[in-house]
């Protein structure tokens, strides 16, 4: 995809983090970001137009409903017409070590960061396909989706899935003029470390949460990582020469 201009994009996770939103919205396209998070949301959607960005919405969804993101997909080709560009970037980081997994943890990661991306895939797929001008999905996947991690097993296992899931995709996709990315960066600096923020009420009380010298170390990469605009702009160069 090298023309960006007037591209429908629907960005997952937006109200934060990894930045596909700004880039995006720099390179001409027309963006809506979800989010859980409505009050960041909101603040996210005012920075960007107030840089000039009149073609950024945003919409509270929840990836754990595939309902809520059927909803969103809708209205946004009942808003544009059509969608091109699908990131599935939402996520959250839960620690449980796989002699003792805490099962609520593990189904909260697994519910974002597996069932998010193939919520996203399954509503988003027949919008994608169903024009002529091309399109691309990008699925957010660490480098835990190549690099076991000690103490993290449920959100390795679900970034291993996603790694797999896209590799299939880009085949099946391909001969439909779809492209599929998957993002797999290092330490970046996001609220990853702050992700059960959100914890839903169904899941009951949250694990407590972690500390230690492992935690400590975490919060430092993280702090120290890559900037989100330089992985942003990695997502859009992936899109344009269509790389995995």
């Amino acid at each position: 995809m090298r023309d960006w201009h007037g591209k429908i994009a629907f960005v997952t996770g937006g109200a934060s983090g990894i930045g596909l939103g700004r880039a995006l919205a720099e390179a001409g396209a027309r963006v809506m970001l979800a989010d859980i998070e409505e009050a960041a949301l909101d603040a996210a959607v005012a920075s960007l137009r107030g840089s000039k960005f009149a073609d950024v919405s945003g919409g509270v969804c929840d990836v754990r409903d595939y309902q809520a993101v059927e909803r969103a997909a809708q209205a946004r080709v009942e808003a544009f017409g059509k969608v091109h560009i699908v990131c599935n970037n939402a996520g959250v980081a839960g620690r449980s070590g796989t002699d003792g997994i805490d099962l609520q943890d593990g189904r909260w990661v697994i519910d974002i960061n597996l069932m998010g991306v193939v919520h996203g895939v399954r509503a988003f797929v027949p919008h994608l396909t169903c024009h002529d001008e091309g399109g691309h999905i990008v699925n957010t996947a660490p480098m835990a989706g190549f690099l076991p991690g000690t103490g993290f097993g449920p959100y390795t296992a679900t970034k291993f899935a996603v790694v797999g899931l896209s590799e299939g995709l880009r085949e099946e996709l391909a001969p439909q003029g779809i492209g599929v990315s998957v993002l797999c960066p290092g330490w970046v600096r996001t609220r990853i470390t702050e992700s059960r923020r959100n914890w839903p009420k169904e899941y009951g009380e949250p694990p407590a949460p972690a500390t230690g010298p492992t935690q400590e170390r975490i919060a430092e990469l993280v702090r120290t990582g890559m900037k989100p605009s330089a992985v942003a702009a990695l997502v859009l160069a992936a899109i344009r020469d269509d790389e995995l």
